[in-house]
């Protein structure tokens, strides 16, 4: 079964990841069903997420639902099978050369993959993504055949790459797209009406060699949600702390500005969030975070499940995706992951330097990584 336009994390609702309010166990898994009842029909989950406690609470959550009617996706690459978590910056990818060759990648892409399947306790995954790859994962021909003989064996249907878990990774993205193009068929973005940058320079190329492109962070950082306002209070472990001060400020004000866009096309701000990006070359499903924000009167988690489950099919017309383009316009907001013209010195699992590759991917789709790829709002200040 191919990825459905819309659908469900295992990120969800604090559970495994930290912001907002976690739920319970049984919520967590009561609000999965919902979605499935509301007629979500993909579910993604990553086996380092709560170091594989995620895929066994996504099984009992689909338990007694026919496997043929959801589309399963997984996610491997962070080994934390035979390493020690590194505080914040979390396990290390598996092709970390301080702990793995590549003689040794497709043992451990089996391994990791039978073992995520068992915590599933399903047999195999309609598609399995590469998770949060360094820069050997995005290049190395050992990754990529080790994925191959996973799809050929019957573990997976379909083969994808998430990068992440910042944003970035623009030019590997596209690299890795012409290299291994054939063995791909999805790839997963950070994209939504705020955050076109830098996502939307890797859909031509995605659009060229026949990739689907899924989304994440539809919802920017729960903004779309309606109920992160200004003066919201976010808990002290919150991953949303860690952007910039006043981005909820800055963020309401943007949205404000073609709120009328969802009131004219009856949509709520996620839903609008989630047709804009599936207007975008080659998106064909969102996944936005879905969120129990911990103030007492802020939106059920269930409501938001609701409308993401109701996302009626909207055509915006090119007038309103002007306005959208204009406001959200984000070019240069931030740094970068992946190969980026910033970094100097050793590589590190999330950024590293260009490489004469990189530069040249840039320039064969007119990315000058100086002027497309670097923080101007830093320089700007």
């Amino acid at each position: 079964m191919d990825l459905t336009r819309t659908a469900f994390g295992t990120w969800n609702g604090g559970r495994f990841m930290h912001f907002g309010e976690p739920l319970t166990d049984d919520r967590f898994i009561a609000v999965t069903r919902r979605a499935y009842e509301k007629g979500i029909r993909t579910f993604m989950t990553a086996d380092v997420y709560g170091n594989g406690a995620a895929d066994e609470m996504l099984a009992k959550a689909l338990e007694g639902f026919p496997r043929a009617s959801y589309c399963l996706v997984g996610a491997i690459g962070h080994d934390f099978y035979a390493t020690k978590r590194d505080g914040a910056k979390g396990f290390p990818r598996f092709t970390d050369p301080r702990i793995r060759q590549p003689q040794d990648f497709a043992s451990y892409l089996e391994m990791a993959a039978e073992k995520s399947l068992q915590r599933l306790k399903t047999s195999k995954f309609d598609c399995l993504l590469l998770h949060n790859p360094d820069s050997i994962g995005y290049s190395s021909d050992a990754v990529w055949k080790g994925l191959e003989k996973l799809r050929d064996s019957g573990l997976t249907d379909m083969l994808g790459v998430a990068p992440g878990p910042a944003n970035g990774f623009t030019l590997d993205m596209i690299q890795c797209f012409e290299r291994f193009g054939p063995l791909i068929d999805w790839a997963m973005i950070i994209l939504n009406p705020l955050e076109p940058w830098p996502g939307s320079l890797c859909l031509p190329a995605a659009v060229k060699n026949d990739i689907k492109i899924i989304t994440r962070v539809v919802d920017y950082g729960g903004l779309f949600h309606d109920d992160v306002k200004p003066g919201h209070k976010f808990g002290e472990w919150d991953h949303r702390t860690y952007r910039p001060k006043g981005w909820v400020e800055v963020g309401f004000g943007k949205i404000e500005q073609f709120r009328s866009i969802a009131t004219k096309h009856n949509l709520t701000l996620l839903q609008l969030a989630s047709i804009w990006n599936l207007s975008q070359p080659n998106v064909f499903s969102v996944i936005p975070t879905l969120i129990q924000e911990i103030d007492t009167d802020s939106k059920p988690i269930e409501q938001k499940i609701d409308e993401l489950a109701s996302l009626p099919d909207v055509k915006l017309t090119p007038e309103e995706g002007a306005l959208i383009a204009q406001v959200g316009d984000n070019k240069g907001c931030m740094d970068l992951k992946g190969g980026n013209p910033g970094h100097s010195g050793d590589p590190l699992p999330d950024r590293w330097s260009l490489t004469p590759d990189l530069e040249a991917t840039g320039k064969r789709w007119g990315i000058d990584p100086n002027r497309d790829l670097t923080n101007t709002h830093a320089h700007a200040a």
